[in-house]
C-alpha cells in the first residue's frame, strides 16, 4: 500500500511540472509579442505615426426572404462603410508627411463616391478621430478608395438589403435600415428571426486604418440571420401587380389596394397597393408610399359588408333568402333619409333578401339589419373579427373602428348593415368574407410559411389557425348560393368567368368629407371582393379603389370586377384548374383535325449564355402553372393574355436573354 502512495505522488508531480512548463511558454511567447509591440510602436512614433485599438461590432448576414416558389424577394450583399481619422490627417499634412491637401482628399473620395467634395470637406476638417464618410459603398469603389492609400481612411464591412424584383410586393416585405434592422412590414415583424447573432472583433491599426503585425486581437463571430419563406406566389403576386398598374392608370385615383387569400387555410397569397416604392431605395419613398395598405388601411367598406349582415341574419333566423323587403328606393330613419345608390333611376317594389343582395340595395340590407337587432349585430361584428387586428404577421396593421355598442342609434345600425359609420381594414374584411366562403370558419391570416436556418434546416412550419366558427357550414351555403347569383345575375356580372361558379360582391361607399362631416357626393370607394370556384374555393379576391377619377364611373361592379376576375382566372388557370367545363384551351387547328394539345419542342440555343444569361425555353401548350414553374427556375417573369394553354410566346425559344427578362405569353384554347 506504500509503495503504492509513493507512485501516486511522484504521478501528480510530474503532470504538475507538465502544466508549469506550458505555462513558462505561454508566458515567453506572451512577454515577446508585448516587446515586439513596444518597438514597433516607437518605431511608428518616430515616422509620426501612432496606433490605436480598434473595436468593431460585427453585423451579422441578414437571413433571405423566399416566396413560395422559392424565388429571392429579398437578400443581403456585402458593402463598406468608408471611414476617415480627420485628426491624424490634419497632423500628416500639417507635418508634411502627407502632400496632398485636405481638398483634394475631398474632391478625390467624392468622385467615386458621388458626394459632393464641401460635404466631404467639412466632414474631414472636424476635430474628430473617427467619422464616416459614406455607408453602403460597393465593394468595387472602397478598392477604388483604399488604393488612394490616403493616411487615417479605412473601411468596416457592411450588408445592404437588396430587392431583387424591385417594387414587387414592397409594401408586405419592409424595409431594412441603415442598422441592418427591418423597420417596416416582413422584415420587422420577423427582425429577430432575420437578423442574426453580431459579433466582436477587437484589433490594433495604425493611424492609417492598417492592421499591425503580431496585434493582439479578440473575435467572436457573428452567426447569420434565419430565412423566411412565405406564403405570398409570384405568379399570384405578378397578377395583382399587373392589375393594380391597370386600375392606377385608367382611374387615376388616390390609391388602390388589392389583397389576395386561399380562404381555406388564411393563407395570403399575394398583397399590394398603389403608390408603391422600391425598398432597395426606400429613403425616396414617402411614408404614405410605403404604408402596406392591405392591412393598414381603415375606410368604411359599403356594400362588401352586407356580406356580413346577411350571414349574420341568416345564422340567427331573422330572415330567409326568399324572404320581401318593401324598396321604393328609400327609407326614412330619423333623422336620416337612406337611399340605394340607383333609387334617381327606379323603386325596386317588394325584392328578396337574396334580390336585394343581388340589387346591392341599401334599403333591403337596413331592414335587415333592424330585424336582427343591435345585440346580435354586436356579437357578429365581433365574432368576425371587426374592432380588433387579425393578428397577421405583419408590421403595420391597424383595426378598424366599430361605434360603440352603447352608443350606437337606430340609423346607426342601419347604415352600419350596408357598410357606412363603421371602418374596417382589408384584410379583416377578406379574412371575414373568407370565414363565409370556407364553411363558416374564421382563421388568422399569414404570410410566412416557414422558418429555415441558412443551410435549410426547418425551424418552425406554420400551420392554419383557427380562430372560432363564426356561421354554421348550412349558413355559409346559403350566402354562398346568394353570392353567386349576384355575379350571375346581379351587380357582379363583370366577374362572371366560363365554367367556373364565381360568389362576390360589389361595393360603393361614400367618404366623409373632412372638412364638413357630411357623406360626400363626388367621393367614393369602390371596392369588389369575390371567391372561386364558389364550391371550393381555391382564392379569395378584395378590390378596394380609394377615389376613383374614371369615366366609368365610380360603382365597385365596373371598377373592381373586372380585375378580380383577371386574378382568379389566372389563378385557377394556374392551379391547374380548367376555366370552362367543356374548354380544354383556342389553339387555331384545321377542321380536319382533333384537338390535340401540343407539347414543348427540344431548344436549339441561339448560342451559349454567358454570365446571368439563361435561354427561353419552349412553353407551347403548357398551362399557366407550368409556365409559372418553368420560367421560375430559369429567373424569368411573364406576361399573358387570354386563357387555356399557351399558343405564343415572345421571345420565341432558343433566345439567349438577362435572368429576370419578361416573357410575352398568348393562352388560348383547343378548338377543333
Amino acid at each position: 500500500m506504500r509503495n503504492k502512495s509513493k507512485r501516486t505522488v511522484r504521478y501528480f508531480s510530474r503532470d504538475r511540472l507538465v502544466h508549469f512548463l506550458l505555462l513558462a511558454v505561454v508566458l515567453l511567447v506572451l512577454g515577446r509579442l508585448v516587446i515586439l509591440q513596444i518597438v514597433q510602436a516607437s518605431e511608428l512614433k518616430a515616422k509620426g505615426i501612432e496606433r490605436r485599438t480598434s473595436d468593431q461590432s460585427l453585423r451579422p448576414e441578414r437571413g433571405t426572404i423566399f416566396d413560395a416558389q422559392g424565388n429571392v424577394l429579398a437578400q443581403s450583399i456585402p458593402v463598406r462603410e468608408i471611414y476617415a481619422d480627420p485628426k491624424t490627417l490634419s497632423d500628416l499634412i500639417s507635418n508634411k508627411k502627407f502632400a496632398s491637401t485636405k481638398e483634394e482628399v475631398a474632391k478625390e473620395l467624392g468622385n467615386i463616391l458621388g458626394i459632393s467634395t464641401q460635404d466631404l470637406l467639412n466632414k474631414l476638417n472636424k476635430n474628430l478621430s473617427w467619422i464616416s464618410l459614406a455607408h453602403q459603398v460597393e465593394i468595387s469603389k472602397a478598392d477604388e478608395i483604399m488604393a488612394l492609400k490616403i493616411p487615417g481612411v479605412g473601411f468596416n464591412d457592411e450588408k445592404k438589403r437588396v430587392y431583387p424584383m424591385g417594387k414587387f410586393a414592397a409594401s408586405a416585405l419592409g424595409i431594412v435600415n441603415q442598422d441592418g434592422h427591418g423597420v417596416e412590414g416582413i422584415e420587422s415583424y420577423y427582425d429577430k428571426v432575420l437578423f442574426g447573432k453580431p459579433g466582436f472583433q477587437s484589433q490594433e491599426q495604425d493611424t492609417s486604418a492598417r492592421s499591425i503585425l503580431d496585434a493582439l486581437h479578440h473575435s467572436d463571430p457573428s452567426s447569420p440571420g434565419n430565412s423566411v419563406t412565405l406564403t405570398l406566389d409570384s405568379t399570384i403576386q405578378y397578377f395583382i401587380e399587373q392589375q393594380l398598374d391597370t386600375i392606377e392608370n385608367a382611374t387615376k385615383a388616390n390609391s388602390v389596394t388589392i389583397l389576395a387569400m386561399d380562404p381555406m387555410t388564411g393563407r395570403i397569397l399575394g398583397m399590394g397597393s398603389r403608390p408603391t416604392f422600391d425598398p432597395t431605395d426606400y429613403s425616396k419613398a414617402t411614408p404614405e408610399a410605403r404604408r402596406n395598405l392591405s392591412i393598414g388601411m381603415s375606410y368604411e367598406p359599403g356594400s362588401t359588408f352586407k356580406i356580413v349582415t346577411g350571414s349574420a341574419a341568416l345564422e340567427e333566423g331573422a330572415v330567409h333568402p326568399n324572404d320581401t323587403f318593401p324598396d321604393p328606393g328609400y327609407l326614412r330613419i330619423p333623422p336620416r333619409l337612406i337611399t340605394n345608390w340607383d333609387s334617381d333611376q327606379k323603386p325596386h317594389g317588394y325584392p328578396t333578401f337574396t334580390q336585394g343582395m343581388q340589387l346591392s340595395s341599401n334599403v333591403v340590407l337596413a331592414q335587415v339589419g333592424m330585424k336582427l337587432g343591435k345585440e346580435s349585430f354586436y356579437t357578429y361584428l365581433k365574432a368576425f373579427g371587426f374592432g380588433s387586428k387579425t393578428g397577421i404577421d405583419i408590421s403595420g396593421e391597424e383595426s378598424g373602428l366599430l361605434v360603440p355598442q352603447d352608443k350606437a342609434r337606430d340609423i346607426d345600425l342601419a347604415t352600419m348593415s350596408f357598410g357606412q359609420a363603421n371602418s374596417v381594414t382589408p384584410i379583416q374584411l377578406l379574412s371575414a368574407i373568407s370565414a363565409v366562403a370556407n364553411g363558416g370558419t374564421l382563421y388568422r391570416p399569414y404570410i410566412v410559411d416557414k422558418i429555415t436556418t441558412p443551410d435549410g434546416q426547418l425551424v418552425q412550419q406554420q400551420k392554419p389557425t383557427p380562430v372560432r366558427q363564426v356561421i354554421s357550414k348550412e349558413t355559409a351555403s346559403q350566402m354562398t348560393n346568394i353570392l353567386e347569383q349576384v355575379v350571375s345575375g346581379g351587380t357582379g356580372h363583370l366577374a362572371q368567368i366560363p365554367g367556373i361558379r364565381v360568389a362576390g360582391k360589389t361595393g360603393t361607399a361614400q367618404k366623409v368629407d373632412p372638412k364638413t362631416g357630411e357623406y360626400s357626393t363626388t367621393d367614393f370607394i369602390a371596392s369588389f371582393t369575390a371567391y372561386a370556384p364558389a364550391e371550393n374555393p381555391k382564392i379569395a379576391v378584395l378590390v378596394t379603389i380609394d377615389t376613383p377619377k374614371s369615366a366609368e364611373g365610380h360603382q365597385g361592379g365596373t371598377l373592381g370586377g373586372p380585375p378580380a376576375k383577371a386574378i382568379i382566372e389566372g389563378a385557377l388557370q394556374y392551379y391547374g384548374l380548367p376555366v370552362a367545363n367543356n374548354t380544354q384551351s383556342t389553339v387555331t387547328i384545321s377542321p380536319s383535325d382533333s384537338a390535340v394539345r401540343p407539347s414543348p419542342k427540344p431548344v436549339i440555343p441561339e448560342r451559349s449564355p454567358v454570365g446571368g444569361e439563361v435561354i427561353i425555353p419552349d412553353l407551347t401548350g403548357m398551362t399557366m402553372r407550368q409556365v409559372g414553374e418553368t420560367l421560375a427556375k430559369s429567373e424569368l417573369h411573364f406576361n399573358f393574355t387570354g386563357s387555356g394553354l399557351v399558343n405564343q410566346q415572345s421571345p420565341q425559344a432558343g433566345k439567349v436573354v438577362t435572368k429576370g427578362t419578361t416573357i410575352e405569353i398568348k393562352f388560348s384554347s383547343l378548338t377543333p
